[in-house]
């Protein structure tokens, strides 16, 4: 056995996160650690890969027992983590990002860029990546970082690889690129431990399986002798029979009209991220919006919210009423909220605690008169983990200490306490388990019969095929398609994402749109 964690326990101000669990991976294996958010994954990959030192167990390397004081002695050891958060300074070059803490050296004092730049493009070659290697990390988005992020772990040759949510942000391209990846890596006699709450991602990876609840391993098994629903039950504790909601056709009065939006490059580029867009969203109604990366999805979210300021171009109708916001600020007061994508760049404070985060956007609620109620701060908070099913020690926990699911409740609570009329949601199931996102599709398909007017961005096309009543297609800035719920298929969501035309059956219409026409009775007994 190439590693060994026996009787790992780990607690935090007193409470117990692990509880003695056993892990153990071969050589050349691809062992997958599954389990809801808070179950003590990332908890146990810190510790073996040196970020967490203060703990119980002992953790075997090659038979040699081994207890790392930092993630660079680890890497030493041939350990290399690539966590769900991404670890990179933005204001670096992609090269210094890359080899940071483990430049190459001519001799001492001397940093051999030559050789550093030919073996960051020769991995970066192979996933399929050509980057400007003096440009800022932080010049682009969240997917090619997440990429960068492999990089730095293959550039160090590690014998063991842990990835958590390698592909939270990566499309179809991105993905079918990391698995070739890996199944190469596996050949070379690498193993990896792999954490998806994507179970499609761990029945095509992984060799074994092992799952954690609550701090506890529940069991592992040999990934041919798991079935999905086993594994599922082993994960939540209870049986789920059905992960999406019954679909209920809703809609009811306009809410939000779009006409001609033009939004121009966030970035500088004398160019339109989004250009001559219409569409409209209803009241009670969920709106899917689908693209490849660089669409411009998240682009026109951040140009409705006025997080891009008075740059945009176009005419936005709330209500009835013309609107066009210049901050973020504004639109939630007109009744407008964004859940972002990045949410450590955009969407939580880190250091502030849970109870902070939730009231952070409405806090005049808990302030008339300009004094802040705490009592009522919490009560509040308080709900909203009992409705999420949001796991932490307390409500006064730092945000930060919570897993990436939990984060991404603690936010989404966060804009539903605004009480927006609507609501944009930019991947709101990332990072979440499938316990996770069973409950908020079903707290979405609330939200929708009781009125809310929703916009949902999400990479994977099933949730939604389930969950919109329309779906809009984008491509370069342009809405290409619009298919109702009954018409649209993943075929014709990822034909038209790509720019190519949908099959005979569909017609053009105004502004470039793509409509499905009702298929007759023949036409669907052919299909």
């Amino acid at each position: 056995m190439l590693l060994n964690l026996e009787k790992i326990s780990k607690s935090f101000s007193g409470v117990r996160v692990l509880e003695a669990v056993n892990f153990d991976l071969k050589e050349a294996e691809v062992h997958a650690l599954a389990g809801e958010n808070g179950a003590g994954k990332t908890t146990l990959i810190k510790i073996l890969s040196g970020v967490h030192t203060d703990y119980q167990g002992v953790i075997k390397l090659g038979g040699e027992v081994v207890r790392f004081k930092s993630p660079q002695e680890a890497a030493k050891k041939g350990i290399v983590a690539i966590h769900q958060e991404l670890s990179l300074v933005n204001q670096l070059s992609v090269l210094d990002n890359i080899f940071l803490g483990r430049e190459i050296r001519k001799r001492p004092g001397f940093v051999d860029y030559r050789a550093e730049r030919k073996k960051a493009q020769e991995i970066l070659e192979g996933l399929g990546l050509r980057l400007n290697l003096s440009e800022p990390a932080g010049f682009y988005p969240y997917s090619i970082r997440q990429m960068i992020e492999v990089t730095k772990a293959l550039v160090q040759e590690a014998k063991i690889i842990i990835m958590d949510e390698p592909t939270s942000a990566l499309n179809q391209a991105e993905v079918a690129r990391l698995f070739a990846l890996i199944a190469d890596l596996k050949k070379k006699g690498c193993s990896l431990i792999y954490i998806s709450h994507r179970l499609e991602e761990i029945y095509r990876l992984a060799d074994r399986i092992t799952v954690l609840r609550d701090g506890q391993r529940v069991g592992t098994s040999l990934t041919s002798e798991l079935p999905p629903s086993e594994l599922v039950r082993w994960m939540v504790g209870r049986e789920i029979t059905q992960q999406f909601p019954p679909y209920f056709a809703g809609g009811g009065s306009e809410k939000l009209r779009v006409s001609n939006l033009f939004i121009p490059d966030p970035s500088g580029l004398k160019r339109w991220v989004i250009e001559d867009v219409s569409f409209c969203l209803h009241q009670g109604e969920i709106v899917g919006l689908a693209g490849l990366q660089g669409s411009g999805k998240s682009e026109l979210f951040h140009g409705l919210f006025g997080s891009l300021g008075q740059k945009i171009r176009g005419e936005i109708h709330l209500d009835g009423r013309p609107f066009i916001s210049h901050s973020p600020q504004e639109s939630i007061r007109k009744g407008l909220a964004l859940l972002t994508n990045d949410r450590q760049a955009a969407g939580l404070i880190p250091s502030m605690n849970v109870i902070r985060n939730i009231t952070l956007a409405s806090l005049k609620k808990f302030s008339p008169r300009g004094w802040l109620q705490p009592t009522q701060e919490k009560r509040k908070a308080q709900e909203y983990v009992e409705k999420l099913r949001i796991k932490l020690r307390h409500l006064d926990q730092e945000i930060q200490t919570l897993s990436g699911g939990n984060q991404q409740k603690v936010i989404l609570a966060k804009w539903l306490e605004t009480e927006p009329q609507v609501l944009l949601l930019d991947e709101p199931t990332l990072g979440v388990d499938v316990g996770a996102k069973h409950d908020l599709y079903f707290l979405m398909n609330g939200l929708k019969a009781a009125g809310m007017a929703i916009a949902l961005i999400t990479s994977e096309l099933p949730e939604l095929l389930a969950m919109a009543d329309r779906i809009l297609v984008l491509h370069r800035g342009k809405i290409v398609a619009e298919l109702s719920h009954e018409e649209a298929t993943q075929e014709k969501v990822v034909q038209a994402a790509l720019g190519g035309c949908l099959q005979e059956g569909q017609k053009t219409h105004e502004n470039g749109k793509l409509h499905a026409r009702q298929l007759t009775g023949h036409e669907k007994n052919v299909r």
